[in-house]
């Protein structure tokens, strides 16, 4: 997705009366005006496409604008914190093991990146552990030849005296993670908050949404969202989301009573 699409999401997202159903309607001219020289109107028509947005008008003409859910979770960085934390466990971990010789050390980086990314924590660098089932790492296995010797995946549970927490701790760093939350917060903090009625205060006020989305994606790309049962005891993720729902929703009122001639 371009950087622009992104952006897009973003603005629309926050600007939105709720977040349970993102809509927002009656778009003032002069926002228009300001979307369409920074090139966003051309990029709603590509929202619709990818269906990430719906667009009407009614019969009285007001304009109506609703993300879909596909585009809400797009606009939050492809993963919404409070499902994430709401999900149950059902106890069980899953553990990727591989051992791949170093004249392929591309592949084995470019197989630890791929488990980062999708929220897995190691143990060892050729131990990688997640609590959630891997029906996707599965399907891409079953897609060749399986090499025990080379990569395994197994489901288990502790047997040794292991505690929950204790694995948490060891597969991941909630140090860095909430060092990486503490440098948002910062940024949110530094709300411009006056009112968008000159171009000064609007490019301001845009500078800071953008330099906000990239400092929460930053701490997010960390975070594996664990769910609830497993969070440990300092973890700042949740009260980090709770403190950007309520900035965020003060900067949606500015953006909707945004008048610039």
């Amino acid at each position: 997705m371009k950087a622009k699409t992104e952006e897009l999401l973003y603005l629309a997202l926050w600007a939105c009366d709720t977040l349970s159903r993102p809509t927002f309607r009656n778009l003032t001219d002069s926002f228009e005006g300001w979307a369409y020289r920074n090139g966003f109107l051309r990029q709603l028509h590509r929202l619709e496409r990818r269906q990430w947005l719906e667009s009407q008008t009614s019969p009285t003409g007001d304009r109506l604008h609703r993300l879909t859910e596909e585009g809400r979770l797009q606009a939050l960085g492809g993963r919404d914190p409070e499902a994430c934390w709401r999900r149950r466990w059902d106890g069980r971990w899953r553990l990727v093991l591989f051992d791949v010789p170093e004249a392929r050390s591309s592949t084995r980086n470019k197989l630890r990146r791929y488990l980062q990314s999708r929220g897995f924590g190691y143990l060892q660098n050729s131990v990688w552990i997640t609590p959630d089932p891997v029906h996707r790492e599965r399907a891409i296995l079953a897609d060749g030849p399986v090499d025990v010797e080379s990569l395994i995946l197994i489901e288990a549970r502790p047997c040794a005296g292991e505690s929950d927490a204790e694995i948490v701790a060891g597969a991941w760093d909630f140090e860095e993670i909430n060092q990486g939350y503490a440098r948002h917060r910062e940024i949110l903090l530094r709300r411009p908050r006056r009112r968008l009625d000159t171009e000064a205060a609007a490019k301001a006020f845009h500078r800071w949404l953008r330099e906000e989305r990239v400092a929460w994606l930053e701490a997010t790309e960390r975070d594996p969202l664990l769910p609830k049962a497993l969070l440990p005891p300092g973890y700042t993720g949740q009260q980090a989301w709770r403190l950007r729902q309520e900035i965020l929703a003060e900067a949606g009122e500015q953006m909707r009573a945004f008048k610039w001639p």
